[in-house]
């Protein structure tokens, strides 16, 4: 009964919900989303600054999220490469000294609190030529007043910077009364036009007073009630406006630490004033709202303009445009001669005078069709992480956000197991099934931030080694066993590795080397090619017939590993390959190659390994030395479970010292040559035994089969800022948001894989001749990328 429960449940899920039906789901919630998002924005406005300086909640301990936009961590050198020739000034009582100290030290971390409290505290970075100065003006009075009149009337003297706030002495010197709160309105309505003519050329920003904890208060502070503060708060923001939303001619409240101090306060030691954790987020906010604009880090979204369009971008947006107006074109050409050729009915017969006639798609009608489909994911992809529609949030790792999907995701793929449809080591059913269960494990890697456990990070560095150790394998086999060294096929591999990755370079304005993967498996593809190809070349038949031949693949695969050993120690003979015209246009990253030999030495054998691995199974498979019947071991019972229990613990040995491995630099230097021990022991864990090797998960391999597609696009439509944070489709709702945006994300995904097949059936044809003419027409086009994305960096320079 549970069998049948269990096969029905399948049946029903896969009756009612289809790929299909999905996708329009997935259309109609983007349609949906977007609609809301443009609403929002005209009602609430666009502006990021605004949400950074007045919402936000921890998503952890010290870790301060704004309302739905990325907040940068600056260092000091960034911090000084912002504020040159800056002169900022904070005016008021103790807190604004305290965020005054807390800003100073992400300029300078050895700055010390030093000083007459109750005085003028300067600080001043001469080689970066940033000034910050403390003005001590505990109270909204004529004294602050005066100070701030001089800045109006002396432009040299004005600081590009003005923070100021006060409102904690008037109660305290005034025992909290109305009076005090009177004339605490009437000062700061008098100071308020200063501010704002201040505002029109410098960023003026008024701190709104923070809670207390009444509890801690010592007795001759008893009187600084939050119902006080909370009065004084209405005060100053009835009289400075804090609605408007312009910065260049209006004062900016700065309301954002009311909310962390009311989290924090507790933790003061004197219940008045914030633990330096507290006044460190809120200084740096203030660095974010000023610095954002200026440096533009990827990973600070907030108070961020949006990047003009490209040359390449203009065109691509021209060119998918054109696609889609030509496909809907030829798509009302063809409904209207459908309808012509539709049966009509006789009136005297009562036959029908014409038969219906199904015709295929032709390959004009299928090539708009898929451009058509491209160009509107492409416009998603670039509303998702290059405007300012959606929003994006910071990455924060717990555990349980990385461990509990784990759970819910091996909990699917065992519901959805199959019988495979042969029971070879390593048959396609299971490789798919490889790859779709290790991609999901590396989504939710990046989403879940778990790269900062070194222990995850260790393991996942495997799974990125057992694909290159799958792409060594699985070509190798192709070639030896196919003898195909045709163009078509590499070709073919080429633009389904390839297309994808090319378009985004053009349409989200990347490097191609920033997808550091499709590069990786690219090249390691020609490696293998090139390697198998080259004379003398042998493959299985020709072995076959003399172990002389196998002799001189080895010898090959030898040499092979030499070159490997070459490069992976001569940092400076690799960058001089890769450096060279037109190869620096791919690899380079940031202006240097680095970091592709870096990405490229830390799996340098597993490729070489996938390789040894093929040739040792299908040597062993010729000879029959294995047994790959359903349900039969693969060796004798003996060597099977002597080899089981090896790989075993191999397997929980490597985990093992993953998980206590110390310094990320020394496991990824052994990382190369010891990643392999894990990889083959899962591949004999999983394929000795007959019954391990008679199933597979089908919901593992529907993910395998687009798993590159998935790698790809996690980049800018369910991660956000390239990686660095999370696109944020619902705010306000983590849990929902991930879960429609992983839906409509995996949507995308098989499209794009469905449109990659049918574009590689039409742009490379198995005819020679047009496959050489289309080969030239790809060369023009790259030839033409080139020229375009020279004119663009003389642009930029």
């Amino acid at each position: 009964m549970a069998a049948l429960a269990y096969t029905l449940g399948k049946r029903e899920i896969n009756h009612y919900f289809s790929v299909r039906s999905a996708k329009v789901l997935a259309l109609a919630a983007v349609l949906l989303l977007a609609g809301c998002h443009l609403a929002s924005r005209r009602y609430r406005g666009n502006d990021s600054c605004e949400y950074l300086l007045s919402s936000g909640r921890f998503l952890g301990e010290k870790v301060w999220q704004p309302h739905s936009c990325m907040m940068h961590k600056y260092k000091n050198n960034e911090a000084k490469n912002c504020l040159v020739d800056k002169h900022i000034a904070f005016i008021g009582d103790s807190r604004i000294r305290q965020l005054f100290y807390s800003f100073v030290k992400i300029i300078n971390p050895h700055f010390k609190e030093e000083g007459n409290k109750h005085e003028n505290i300067p600080f001043e970075d001469k080689i970066a030529s940033v000034k910050v100065d403390f003005l001590w003006h505990p109270e909204v009075n004529g004294s602050m007043k005066q100070c701030i009149k001089v800045w109006t009337e002396d432009p040299v003297a004005k600081p590009h910077v003005i923070v100021a706030g006060a409102a904690t002495w008037s109660i305290k010197i005034h025992n909290g009364s109305n009076e005090a709160l009177s004339q605490y309105k009437m000062n700061i309505t008098s100071i308020a036009p200063l501010l704002e003519k201040l505002a029109k050329t410098s960023d003026v920003y008024w701190v709104l007073q923070d809670p207390v904890y009444e509890d801690l208060l010592s007795e001759n502070r008893k009187m600084i009630t939050n119902e006080k503060i909370d009065a004084y708060n209405e005060a100053a923001v009835s009289v400075l406006n804090s609605s408007t939303r312009n910065s260049k001619s209006h004062v900016k409240m700065f309301s954002v630490s009311k909310l962390i101090a009311q989290e924090t306060i507790m933790e003061s030691l004197d219940g008045l004033h914030l633990p330096e954790s507290s006044r460190e987020t809120s200084a740096m906010i203030l660095m974010n709202v000023y610095c954002n604009k200026i440096l533009k880090p990827v990973d600070g979204s907030c108070c961020q303009p949006r990047p003009p369009l490209t040359l390449m971008q203009k065109l691509a947006a021209c060119f998918f445009t054109l696609s889609i107006v030509g496909y809907l074109v030829f798509y009302i050409i063809h409904r209207n001669a459908h309808r012509k050729n539709k049966p009509c009915t006789d009136l005297e017969s009562g036959e029908e005078k014409k038969n219906i006639i199904n015709t295929p798609m032709s390959p004009l009608e299928i090539l708009l069709q898929s451009l058509c489909k491209l160009g509107l994911i492409m416009a998603y992809f670039y509303m998702c992480d290059r405007a300012d529609l959606f929003m994006k949030e910071n990455k924060f790792y717990t555990h349980s956000t990385f461990f509990i999907p784990i759970i819910y995701i091996l909990v699917l793929g065992v519901f959805y197991n199959e019988n495979t449809k042969e029971t070879k080591v390593l048959n396609r059913e299971q490789t798919d099934e490889w790859k779709g269960w290790m991609q999901l494990v590396i989504l939710i890697y990046h989403i879940s931030g778990a790269s900062t456990f070194l222990p995850v990070y260790m393991h996942v560095r495997v799974l990125v080694a057992a694909y290159l150790f799958q792409t060594g394998y699985g070509h190798f086999s192709y070639f030896w066993i196919k003898g195909d060294f045709g163009v078509h096929r590499v070709c073919q591999v080429l633009f389904r590795l390839n297309f994808l990755v090319v378009v985004l370079c053009i349409v989200m304005d990347r490097p191609y080397q920033f997808y550091y993967f499709v590069p990786l498996v690219t090249v390691w593809f020609m490696v293998i090619y090139v390697t198998l190809a080259l004379w003398p070349q042998i493959i299985q038949k020709k072995a076959n017939g003399s172990c002389f031949w196998h002799f001189g693949l080895l010898l090959k695969l030898a040499f092979l590993l030499l070159c490997i050993c070459f490069l992976a120690y001569s940092q400076g003979a690799f960058e001089k390959i890769f450096s060279l015209w037109p190869l620096s246009k791919c690899f380079e990253l940031k202006g240097n190659v680095y970091e592709w030999w870096f990405r490229w030495r830390l799996d340098r054998y597993v490729v070489f390994h996938g390789m040894l691995f093929a040739f040792t199974y299908l040597t062993l498979q010729k000879r029959q030395i294995l047994s790959e019947g359903k349900g039969e071991p693969l060796f004798s019972n003996k060597i099977s479970n002597v080899l089981l229990f090896i790989s075993v613990v191999s397997f929980l040995t490597y985990s093992i010292w993953a998980s206590s491995c110390k310094n990320k630099a020394e496991c990824n230097e052994l990382h190369p040559s010891v990643s392999v021990v894990q990889i083959l022991a899962f591949i004999l864990i999983r394929n000795i035994p007959g019954y391990a090797r008679s199933v597979y998960s089908s919901f593992f391999a529907w993910f395998g089969k687009i798993s590159l597609e998935l790698f790809t696009c996690q980049y800018h439509i369910w991660l956000a800022a390239d990686t660095r944070g999370i696109l944020v489709l619902i705010p306000g709702n983590p849990m929902l948001n991930i879960i429609v945006s992983t839906f409509i994300f995996v949507c995308v995904a098989h499209e794009i894989s469905q449109i990659t097949n049918d574009l590689a059936q039409i742009i490379i044809p198995k005819d020679n001749s047009s496959l050489l003419k289309r080969l030239a027409c790809t060369a023009a086009f790259f030839c033409g990328l080139l020229i375009l994305s020279s004119i663009q960096d003389k642009s930029r320079y």
